[in-house]
């Protein structure tokens, strides 16, 4: 699917223009630097990663750079919301108002390369990985993801799964069940919660996005991998019947959600699974970052996890990034935290806490726990699919339709109204 860049700006931007420009050091130095570049420019790292896990991981990669390059001012520029939802807002008025942050957190695939790339705002970084010597440490899959008309343009930091069902162990235990395998057995198990009084399925969709993270899953498991991927080409149709089986089976699936659904984000939802006030949660691996350092919980002894549903041997990708925006005044010092961010032991250092794996295939396996050695592997061998709810599989101007389809159809489950809305919306990006 295509969309053009100037009208996916203009989305991004009217969202918000929440922040003003980054400041930049105004003392002087002997050591000017040419042009435009002023001596002291702070690195402007700017991110979502406010909270558990994520946060951590931040802080350990900006602390291992400093360590390197101590003379370099950092600016921990993170700001608060899940999934970007804010900071894409001020992130689109910044580069639209020609201040961009020095480096930025964007999502490899679609929300990259169809918007700030096809909008004329990266610099390649060709140079950089061949100055490295990365085009053989990241899969070719993924500098892919990454590239656009030949040239990449930004450095992935890790790999997310998407598709991960955890659970609490001793509620599982306690009503003797086991993880279901199937939709069939998922619905199974809820009933049996269900009558015991326990909340069968957490969900935290106070930000729009993690209902559609939960329905994103249950298209790749009707669907199947390369069906999946079809409705982002333009090749299946949302009014397929198979995305219509999947819409029931994602409505049958909000029967069995807790109530407060839509006052807590995807932490407080996780802290129902956590409490064993909720049995199952359908979420990305960032919540293993928080049960285990921000919770202290035990992997596989308090909470286990296996693929959500359906999606055996298939693997939902989401890959964080950064790239060096045009009109930076220190794009040096941009290159310097790339290459940190970039290297082997930068990412057993952010990956570890952040709950991710690494994106390079010579990552230290011992530095991670046993769901990171089983992700890395599985990582290896399984379907790839991008997501949807994280911006690789459609420009983020679609994303945002189906994040406000999704939140309707939470509360109304107007089957015939949500695939109508979801069929337009992509006939428009097809324009």
């Amino acid at each position: 699917m295509r969309k053009k860049a100037s009208a996916w700006l203009a989305l991004a931007l009217g969202v918000g223009m929440a922040l003003s420009g980054c400041s930049s050091s105004n003392s002087s130095s002997d050591h000017a630097k040419q042009g435009s570049q002023k001596a002291g420019e702070k690195l402007e790292i700017f991110s979502w990663w406010t909270g558990a896990g994520e946060e951590d991981g931040l802080k350990a990669l900006i602390k291992l750079f400093q360590e390197k390059y101590p003379d370099i001012k950092v600016e921990n520029a993170a700001v608060a919301g899940g999934a970007g939802t804010n900071a894409k807002a001020v992130l689109a008025s910044r580069m639209q108002g020609n201040d961009p942050p020095s480096t930025f957190q964007v999502h490899g695939g679609a929300e990259l390369n169809e918007g700030w790339v096809a909008a004329g705002k990266m610099e390649p970084l060709n140079d950089l990985y061949e100055k490295e010597g990365w085009m053989d440490k990241f899969p070719k899959a993924l500098i892919d993801m990454v590239s656009k008309d030949g040239n990449i343009y930004s450095v992935p930091v890790n790999i997310h799964r998407g598709n991960v069902l955890w659970y609490n162990k001793k509620v599982f235990a306690d009503n003797g069940l086991q993880p279901p395998k199937t939709f069939d057995e998922f619905f199974q198990v809820a009933d049996k919660l269900k009558a015991k009084g326990i909340t069968p399925l957490a969900l935290g969709d106070k930000e729009p996005w993690a209902a559609t993270h939960l329905f994103e899953n249950v298209l790749l498991g009707t669907l199947g991998t390369e069906n999946y991927k079809k409705l982002w080409t333009g090749e299946l149709s949302f009014n397929d019947p198979q995305v219509k089986q999947a819409v029931e089976t994602f409505k049958k699936m909000l029967g069995y959600i807790n109530e407060d659904h839509s006052s807590r984000n995807w932490q407080d939802a996780a802290q129902l699974v956590a409490e064993g006030k909720a049995a199952m949660y359908v979420m990305g691996d960032w919540v293993k970052g928080y049960f285990v350092n921000d919770l202290k919980l035990k992997v596989n002894q308090d909470f286990g996890y296996v693929p959500v549903p359906n999606t055996e041997g298939k693997f939902m990708v989401i890959t964080d990034t950064f790239g060096l925006p045009k009109g930076v005044k220190n794009p040096d010092d941009v290159k310097k935290f790339l290459s940190v961010l970039g290297s082997v032991e930068g990412q057993d250092a952010f990956n570890p806490l952040k709950g991710s794996i690494p994106a390079r295939i010579d990552a230290d396996p011992s530095k991670y726990d046993e769901y990171g050695k089983q992700t890395m592997q599985d990582f290896k061998t399984a379907e790839l699919a991008p997501s949807l709810a994280h911006g690789s599989a459609a420009p983020e101007g679609f994303v945002t339709k189906v994040n406000q389809a999704v939140n309707i159809f939470v509360t109304q489950k107007d089957v015939k109204t949500f695939i109508d809305t979801l069929a337009s919306a992509a006939a428009e990006l097809k324009k």
